[in-house]
């Protein structure tokens, strides 16, 4: 035998000292514990990356929605100032005289009351709803407060006149109504839905 083939039987200090070391250590266990937390970490996130489509889907779903109903909003909102004209155009004529109209005149006011059912049902078909507070509770969210009305036959807070009809769009006020508000009057009850 050769020098060279005796060294090459023999092992170096280095290797005799790390062979325990390695002999212990089991090469498939290890390649096996690799996989494993790869497996794991890519499992991880491949769960994370689901969870995150899934919130997407729903969040796009819900604005899909949104667009759906408030795309009109600010038509909508343009649209309230004529169906206001157009009230104001039949409050001018006093009672009386729609009753006794007749002829073109009559035509006229018919044609009007018409327009204004009319466009207030294309409004509702979109969304777009009378807010009707009359006789209600103030509500702020709802409801804008031009002034005050001495009245001790109502709760204080209760809308006793109407200035303006309000509208809401979905669930969001569109316009509040402007009211005027009782003062003066006996406590409102509590509200069994606010203490809820």
């Amino acid at each position: 035998m050769t020098n060279d083939e005796k060294s090459q039987d023999v092992p170096s200090q280095d290797e005799a000292a790390s062979a325990p070391a390695d002999a212990s250590v089991d090469p498939v266990a290890e390649a096996l514990a690799l996989l494993t937390a790869e497996r794991d970490e890519l499992k991880d996130r491949m769960l994370r990356t689901l969870a995150e489509m899934e919130n997407l889907r729903r969040r796009t779903e819900r604005e899909v929605a949104d667009a759906r109903t408030y795309a009109v909003t600010n038509f909508a909102r343009d649209m309230l100032n004529v169906a206001d004209n157009v009230r104001r155009a039949l409050e001018s004529v006093p009672a009386d005289q729609r009753s006794a109209a007749d002829g073109a005149f009559k035509g006229l006011i018919d044609g009007i009351e018409l327009t204004e059912r009319d466009l207030v049902k294309n409004l509702e078909r979109h969304g777009v709803k009378p807010v009707e507070p009359q006789g209600q509770k103030f509500d702020p969210n709802r409801h804008q407060a031009m002034f005050e009305v001495p009245n001790a036959e109502v709760p204080a807070g209760t809308v006793v006149q109407v200035v303006q009809t309000g509208y809401v769009i979905g669930d969001r006020v569109l316009r509040p109504a402007l009211v005027g508000v009782a003062k003066g009057g006996p406590k409102a009850a509590p509200n069994p839905a606010d203490a809820a």
